[in-house]
């Protein structure tokens, strides 16, 4: 193991450490309403909410690569791509939250949660944009 992977192994950020709780925030949010979306409703039809579910995962875990890009990149241009990266996948996080708020569904507590944390994130993240 040389000196960089050594470097880049323990050089994690507050913020890839707070995406970290919002990723696992978000698949227990995620495992909790999945069975009460999975279920047809009275016309056969799937509901329309449980793919929203899947994007707070996908967005969590894109969020955790940008931060890990951003960190590690040494260009200056590209750096800030996966910055603005970052912002948009937050930005797309705290919608679908809001989204899924409206299902009617014992969970909305827990996304009420989610958001409080991704709140503090935002916060984090404007620090972090300005150490980049």
């Amino acid at each position: 193991m040389n000196y960089l992977s050594k470097y880049r192994g323990n050089r994690h950020s507050n913020l890839y450490e707070k995406a970290q709780e919002i990723r696992n925030i978000s698949r227990r949010i995620t495992d909790y309403l999945l069975p009460d979306m999975e279920a047809l409703n009275e016309y056969g039809m799937e509901n329309k909410q449980v793919y929203f579910t899947g994007d707070i995962l996908r967005h969590s875990n894109s969020l955790l690569a940008s931060i890990d890009k951003a960190e590690t990149e040494n260009f200056q241009d590209t750096r800030m791509k996966y910055v603005a990266s970052v912002q948009l996948l937050t930005d797309r996080l705290y919608k679908t939250c809001e989204r899924l708020e409206n299902y009617n569904s014992n969970g909305k507590e827990f996304l009420q949660i989610l958001r409080r944390e991704l709140l503090k994130f935002r916060r984090l993240q404007r620090i972090w944009k300005l150490t980049i």
